[in-house]
């Protein structure tokens, strides 16, 4: 099948660019102004200039296409603006394109987030049917950018999946902490209750390719996650023992929330966007980011297959093996 992905620089989209290929698609990337040049170098992919402001380059790229997979978003942003252009009318101006361009298209894959949704209420893991309660700007944008993908279904076939905290090699937030776990540092983020579901980016990208395939599918939201939730310290501590480190330095909260202090403000004389926010700590530490994905395993049969030691295992060691290359 013939299949268009948008974000294929970021982290799920280059995952999901991979997995489609090994699967025998013919994959297209909509390569913006602001697209990384190397995150596509030796893949045999189509790459299609666009932008999600000019329809025009939009219904160029999605003509002919069976599939679109749009996972690309602005992940943070300094206000609401930036994170609207992309996440919501970016989402609109794509999904125009596709009525207008791609009579015969057979699916749209909306790559959501649990933080459309928001956090679990009273510990109780969130069901599809929940009413959403987004808390942070990101998932707003992203509740609003479901709401305008549910506006077409009459005119386009649509798939929305909602991720929880995606792990996998690459992941900004993993590596940023390996990076400072091989200086023997440790961020103690959240409390030491399972607060988060999660999912290691290779069974997503499995459940993207067989929401596209399935027919069962089509005008479903989908939470994909793995049965077991888990305490941020827990993932930390799984990395850790990965990492052979034993002897680490703490940094609690507090501490932690000065250096995001530090970061925001030297975000705001940069212009770029902060490396960890106030409010990113506070929403892991006070929040639980809890879904239950029996919806996709019982409409669709679709089975998380890695295994939470064995996936940190195999991230450390990309991590490690990336770290090796660039040295």
């Amino acid at each position: 099948m013939k299949a268009l992905v948008t974000g294929s620089s970021g982290f799920i989209g280059g995952h999901l660019v991979r997995h489609l290929l090994r699967r025998g698609y013919d994959v297209s990337c909509l390569v913006r102004a602001a697209s990384s040049p190397a995150a596509l170098a030796g893949l045999p992919v189509t790459r299609v200039s666009g932008s999600y402001s000019d329809l025009d380059s939009l219904r160029r790229a999605v003509t002919g296409m069976d599939c679109v997979f749009h996972a690309g978003a602005v992940l943070s942003a300094p206000d609401w603006p930036g994170y609207f252009r992309t996440n919501v009318e970016g989402t609109a101006n794509i999904l125009e394109a596709c009525a207008r361009a791609a009579p015969g298209l057979r699916r749209f894959i909306l790559v959501s987030s649990i933080s459309a949704a928001g956090p679990a209420r009273d510990g109780r893991p969130l069901r599809e049917s929940d009413p959403g309660r987004p808390v942070s700007l990101y998932g707003k944008s992203k509740f609003q950018a479901e709401q305008a993908a549910t506006g077409f279904l009459s005119r386009v076939p649509i798939v929305i999946v909602r991720p929880p905290n995606v792990l996998g090699a690459g992941q900004k937030e993993l590596r940023d902490a390996m990076n400072l776990m091989r200086r023997r540092i440790v961020p103690i983020i959240g409390r030491r209750a399972k607060q988060t579901s999660i999912c290691f980016v290779e069974d997503l990208v499995r459940a993207l390719a067989l929401a596209a395939e399935d027919g069962r599918a089509v005008g479903k939201t989908y939470f994909v996650a793995a049965n077991e939730a888990y305490s941020w310290r827990g993932i930390m501590s799984e990395l850790l023992r990965a990492m052979g480190m034993k002897f680490i330095l703490k940094i609690p909260h507090p501490l932690l929330l000065g250096v995001a202090l530090v970061s925001e403000a030297a975000a705001g004389l940069t212009g770029k966007p902060p490396l960890v926010t106030r409010s990113d700590l506070r929403s892991a530490r006070d929040n639980y980011w809890l879904c239950d994905a029996g919806l996709i395993r019982e409409e669709l049969g679709f089975q998380t297959e890695v295994e939470f030691s064995a996936g940190i295992r195999d991230i450390v060691r990309q991590f490690r093996a990336g770290a090796a290359s660039d040295s």
